[in-house]
């Protein structure tokens, strides 16, 4: 993995949502947070792909999956990808009851196609 300046084990994550998506009444299909900040964005199969905006504005080269169940991080800057990683403050994910995609009221009916488009 990159450096020890891409991680902060102790920066909590900005929230339970995409903080761009929740600014703007949008929604996402999976979540990352970067593991420097905490800044929890959307994924590049989301429409607005606010993760990896955050790492182009901000340079942190590190993102860990916010999906429960999973722990794997992505790196970036090598555009590699790690199984695991040191543990990140708490909480890991997002609420186990937030649906995929979220949040619950947002997600379009055509969510799928969308995608896909």
């Amino acid at each position: 993995m990159s450096g020890e300046n891409g991680i902060d084990p102790g920066a909590a994550p900005s929230g339970s949502g995409c903080a761009e998506c929740e600014a703007a009444g949008g929604w996402w299909f999976h979540l990352r947070r970067c593991a420097q900040c905490g800044h929890v964005g959307c994924c590049d199969s989301s429409p607005a792909k606010h993760a990896t905006a955050h790492f182009r504005e901000s340079g942190h080269p590190l993102v860990q999956s916010f999906e429960p169940g999973e722990g794997w991080y992505w790196d970036y800057s090598t555009n590699e990808l790690y199984e695991s990683g040191p543990e990140l403050a708490a909480p890991v994910s997002h609420p186990a009851d937030q649906p995929v995609p979220g949040p619950a009221g947002r997600v379009p009916d055509d969510w799928a196609r969308v995608l896909r488009a």
